[in-house]
């Protein structure tokens, strides 16, 4: 007897906006954000290089020297830079720090892609509407740390992903894509965790995609 059809499979996890053409608009450089595995850093740089975003990935910036993000950077050619978070006396030294970072890569769009720091209004402010997020629960839903786990304590049914500006307040910026996906009765953190960021993959690239058309169109 086959298996459960798997609700990650983009023909069943439900998606809004619903699948569409993608915007175009002009070619933006990008710059990256991350502190783990760096798997939605792939994402979006594969979409690049195979002509699905109109961008170049021109930047990635870790907080941590071994995280699999620098990693898979150096894989793929693209510039990194590491920024420690602990080599800095403020959030705010930090978010300067990104600024002039990405100012001299000459950034036009920056995205968090699994950034596990806390931005402030330093880097919101500038690179207003130029600031994305991936966070891995249904916003306004489970905002915060470990999104996942808080949906397995709250026991409900569905879950997903939301890419969305960013703004001061964490996790409350205007949604551009969400992807839902059903919590199964056999989910542990690690199995659920796995089909979310399979369709975090999906939508990132799109959600730059959108906020690109905004800036350019």
């Amino acid at each position: 007897m086959p298996g459960p059809a798997d609700p990650s499979d983009p023909a069943t996890c439900v998606q809004w906006p619903l699948p569409q053409p993608w915007p175009r608009h002009a070619p933006v450089r990008l710059g990256l954000m991350a502190s783990g595995n760096g798997s939605n850093f792939e994402a979006v740089v594969q979409a690049c290089r195979r002509g699905a975003l109109e961008a170049e990935v021109a930047l990635l910036v870790v907080n941590r020297a071994d995280c699999g993000a620098r990693q898979r950077a150096e894989r793929l050619a693209i510039p990194w830079q590491l920024l420690d978070h602990r080599q800095f006396s403020s959030r705010e030294q930090l978010d300067q720090a990104l600024i002039a970072a990405f100012r001299a890569a000459a950034i036009d769009l920056v995205v968090m892609a699994g950034w596990m720091r806390i931005v402030t209004p330093v880097l919101i402010d500038a690179f207003p509407d130029r600031l994305l997020n991936i966070h891995p629960s249904l916003l306004p839903s489970f905002r915060g740390v470990d999104a996942i786990g808080q949906a397995l304590a709250a026991g409900v049914r569905l879950t997903g992903c939301t890419a969305h500006l960013v703004r001061p307040e964490v996790d409350s910026g205007p949604v551009l894509v969400q992807a839902a996906v059903p919590v199964l009765a056999e989910d542990d953190h690690e199995r659920l965790a796995a089909r979310i960021h399979r369709q975090e993959h999906r939508i990132l690239p799109l959600a730059i995609a959108l906020a690109a058309a905004r800036l350019t169109g």
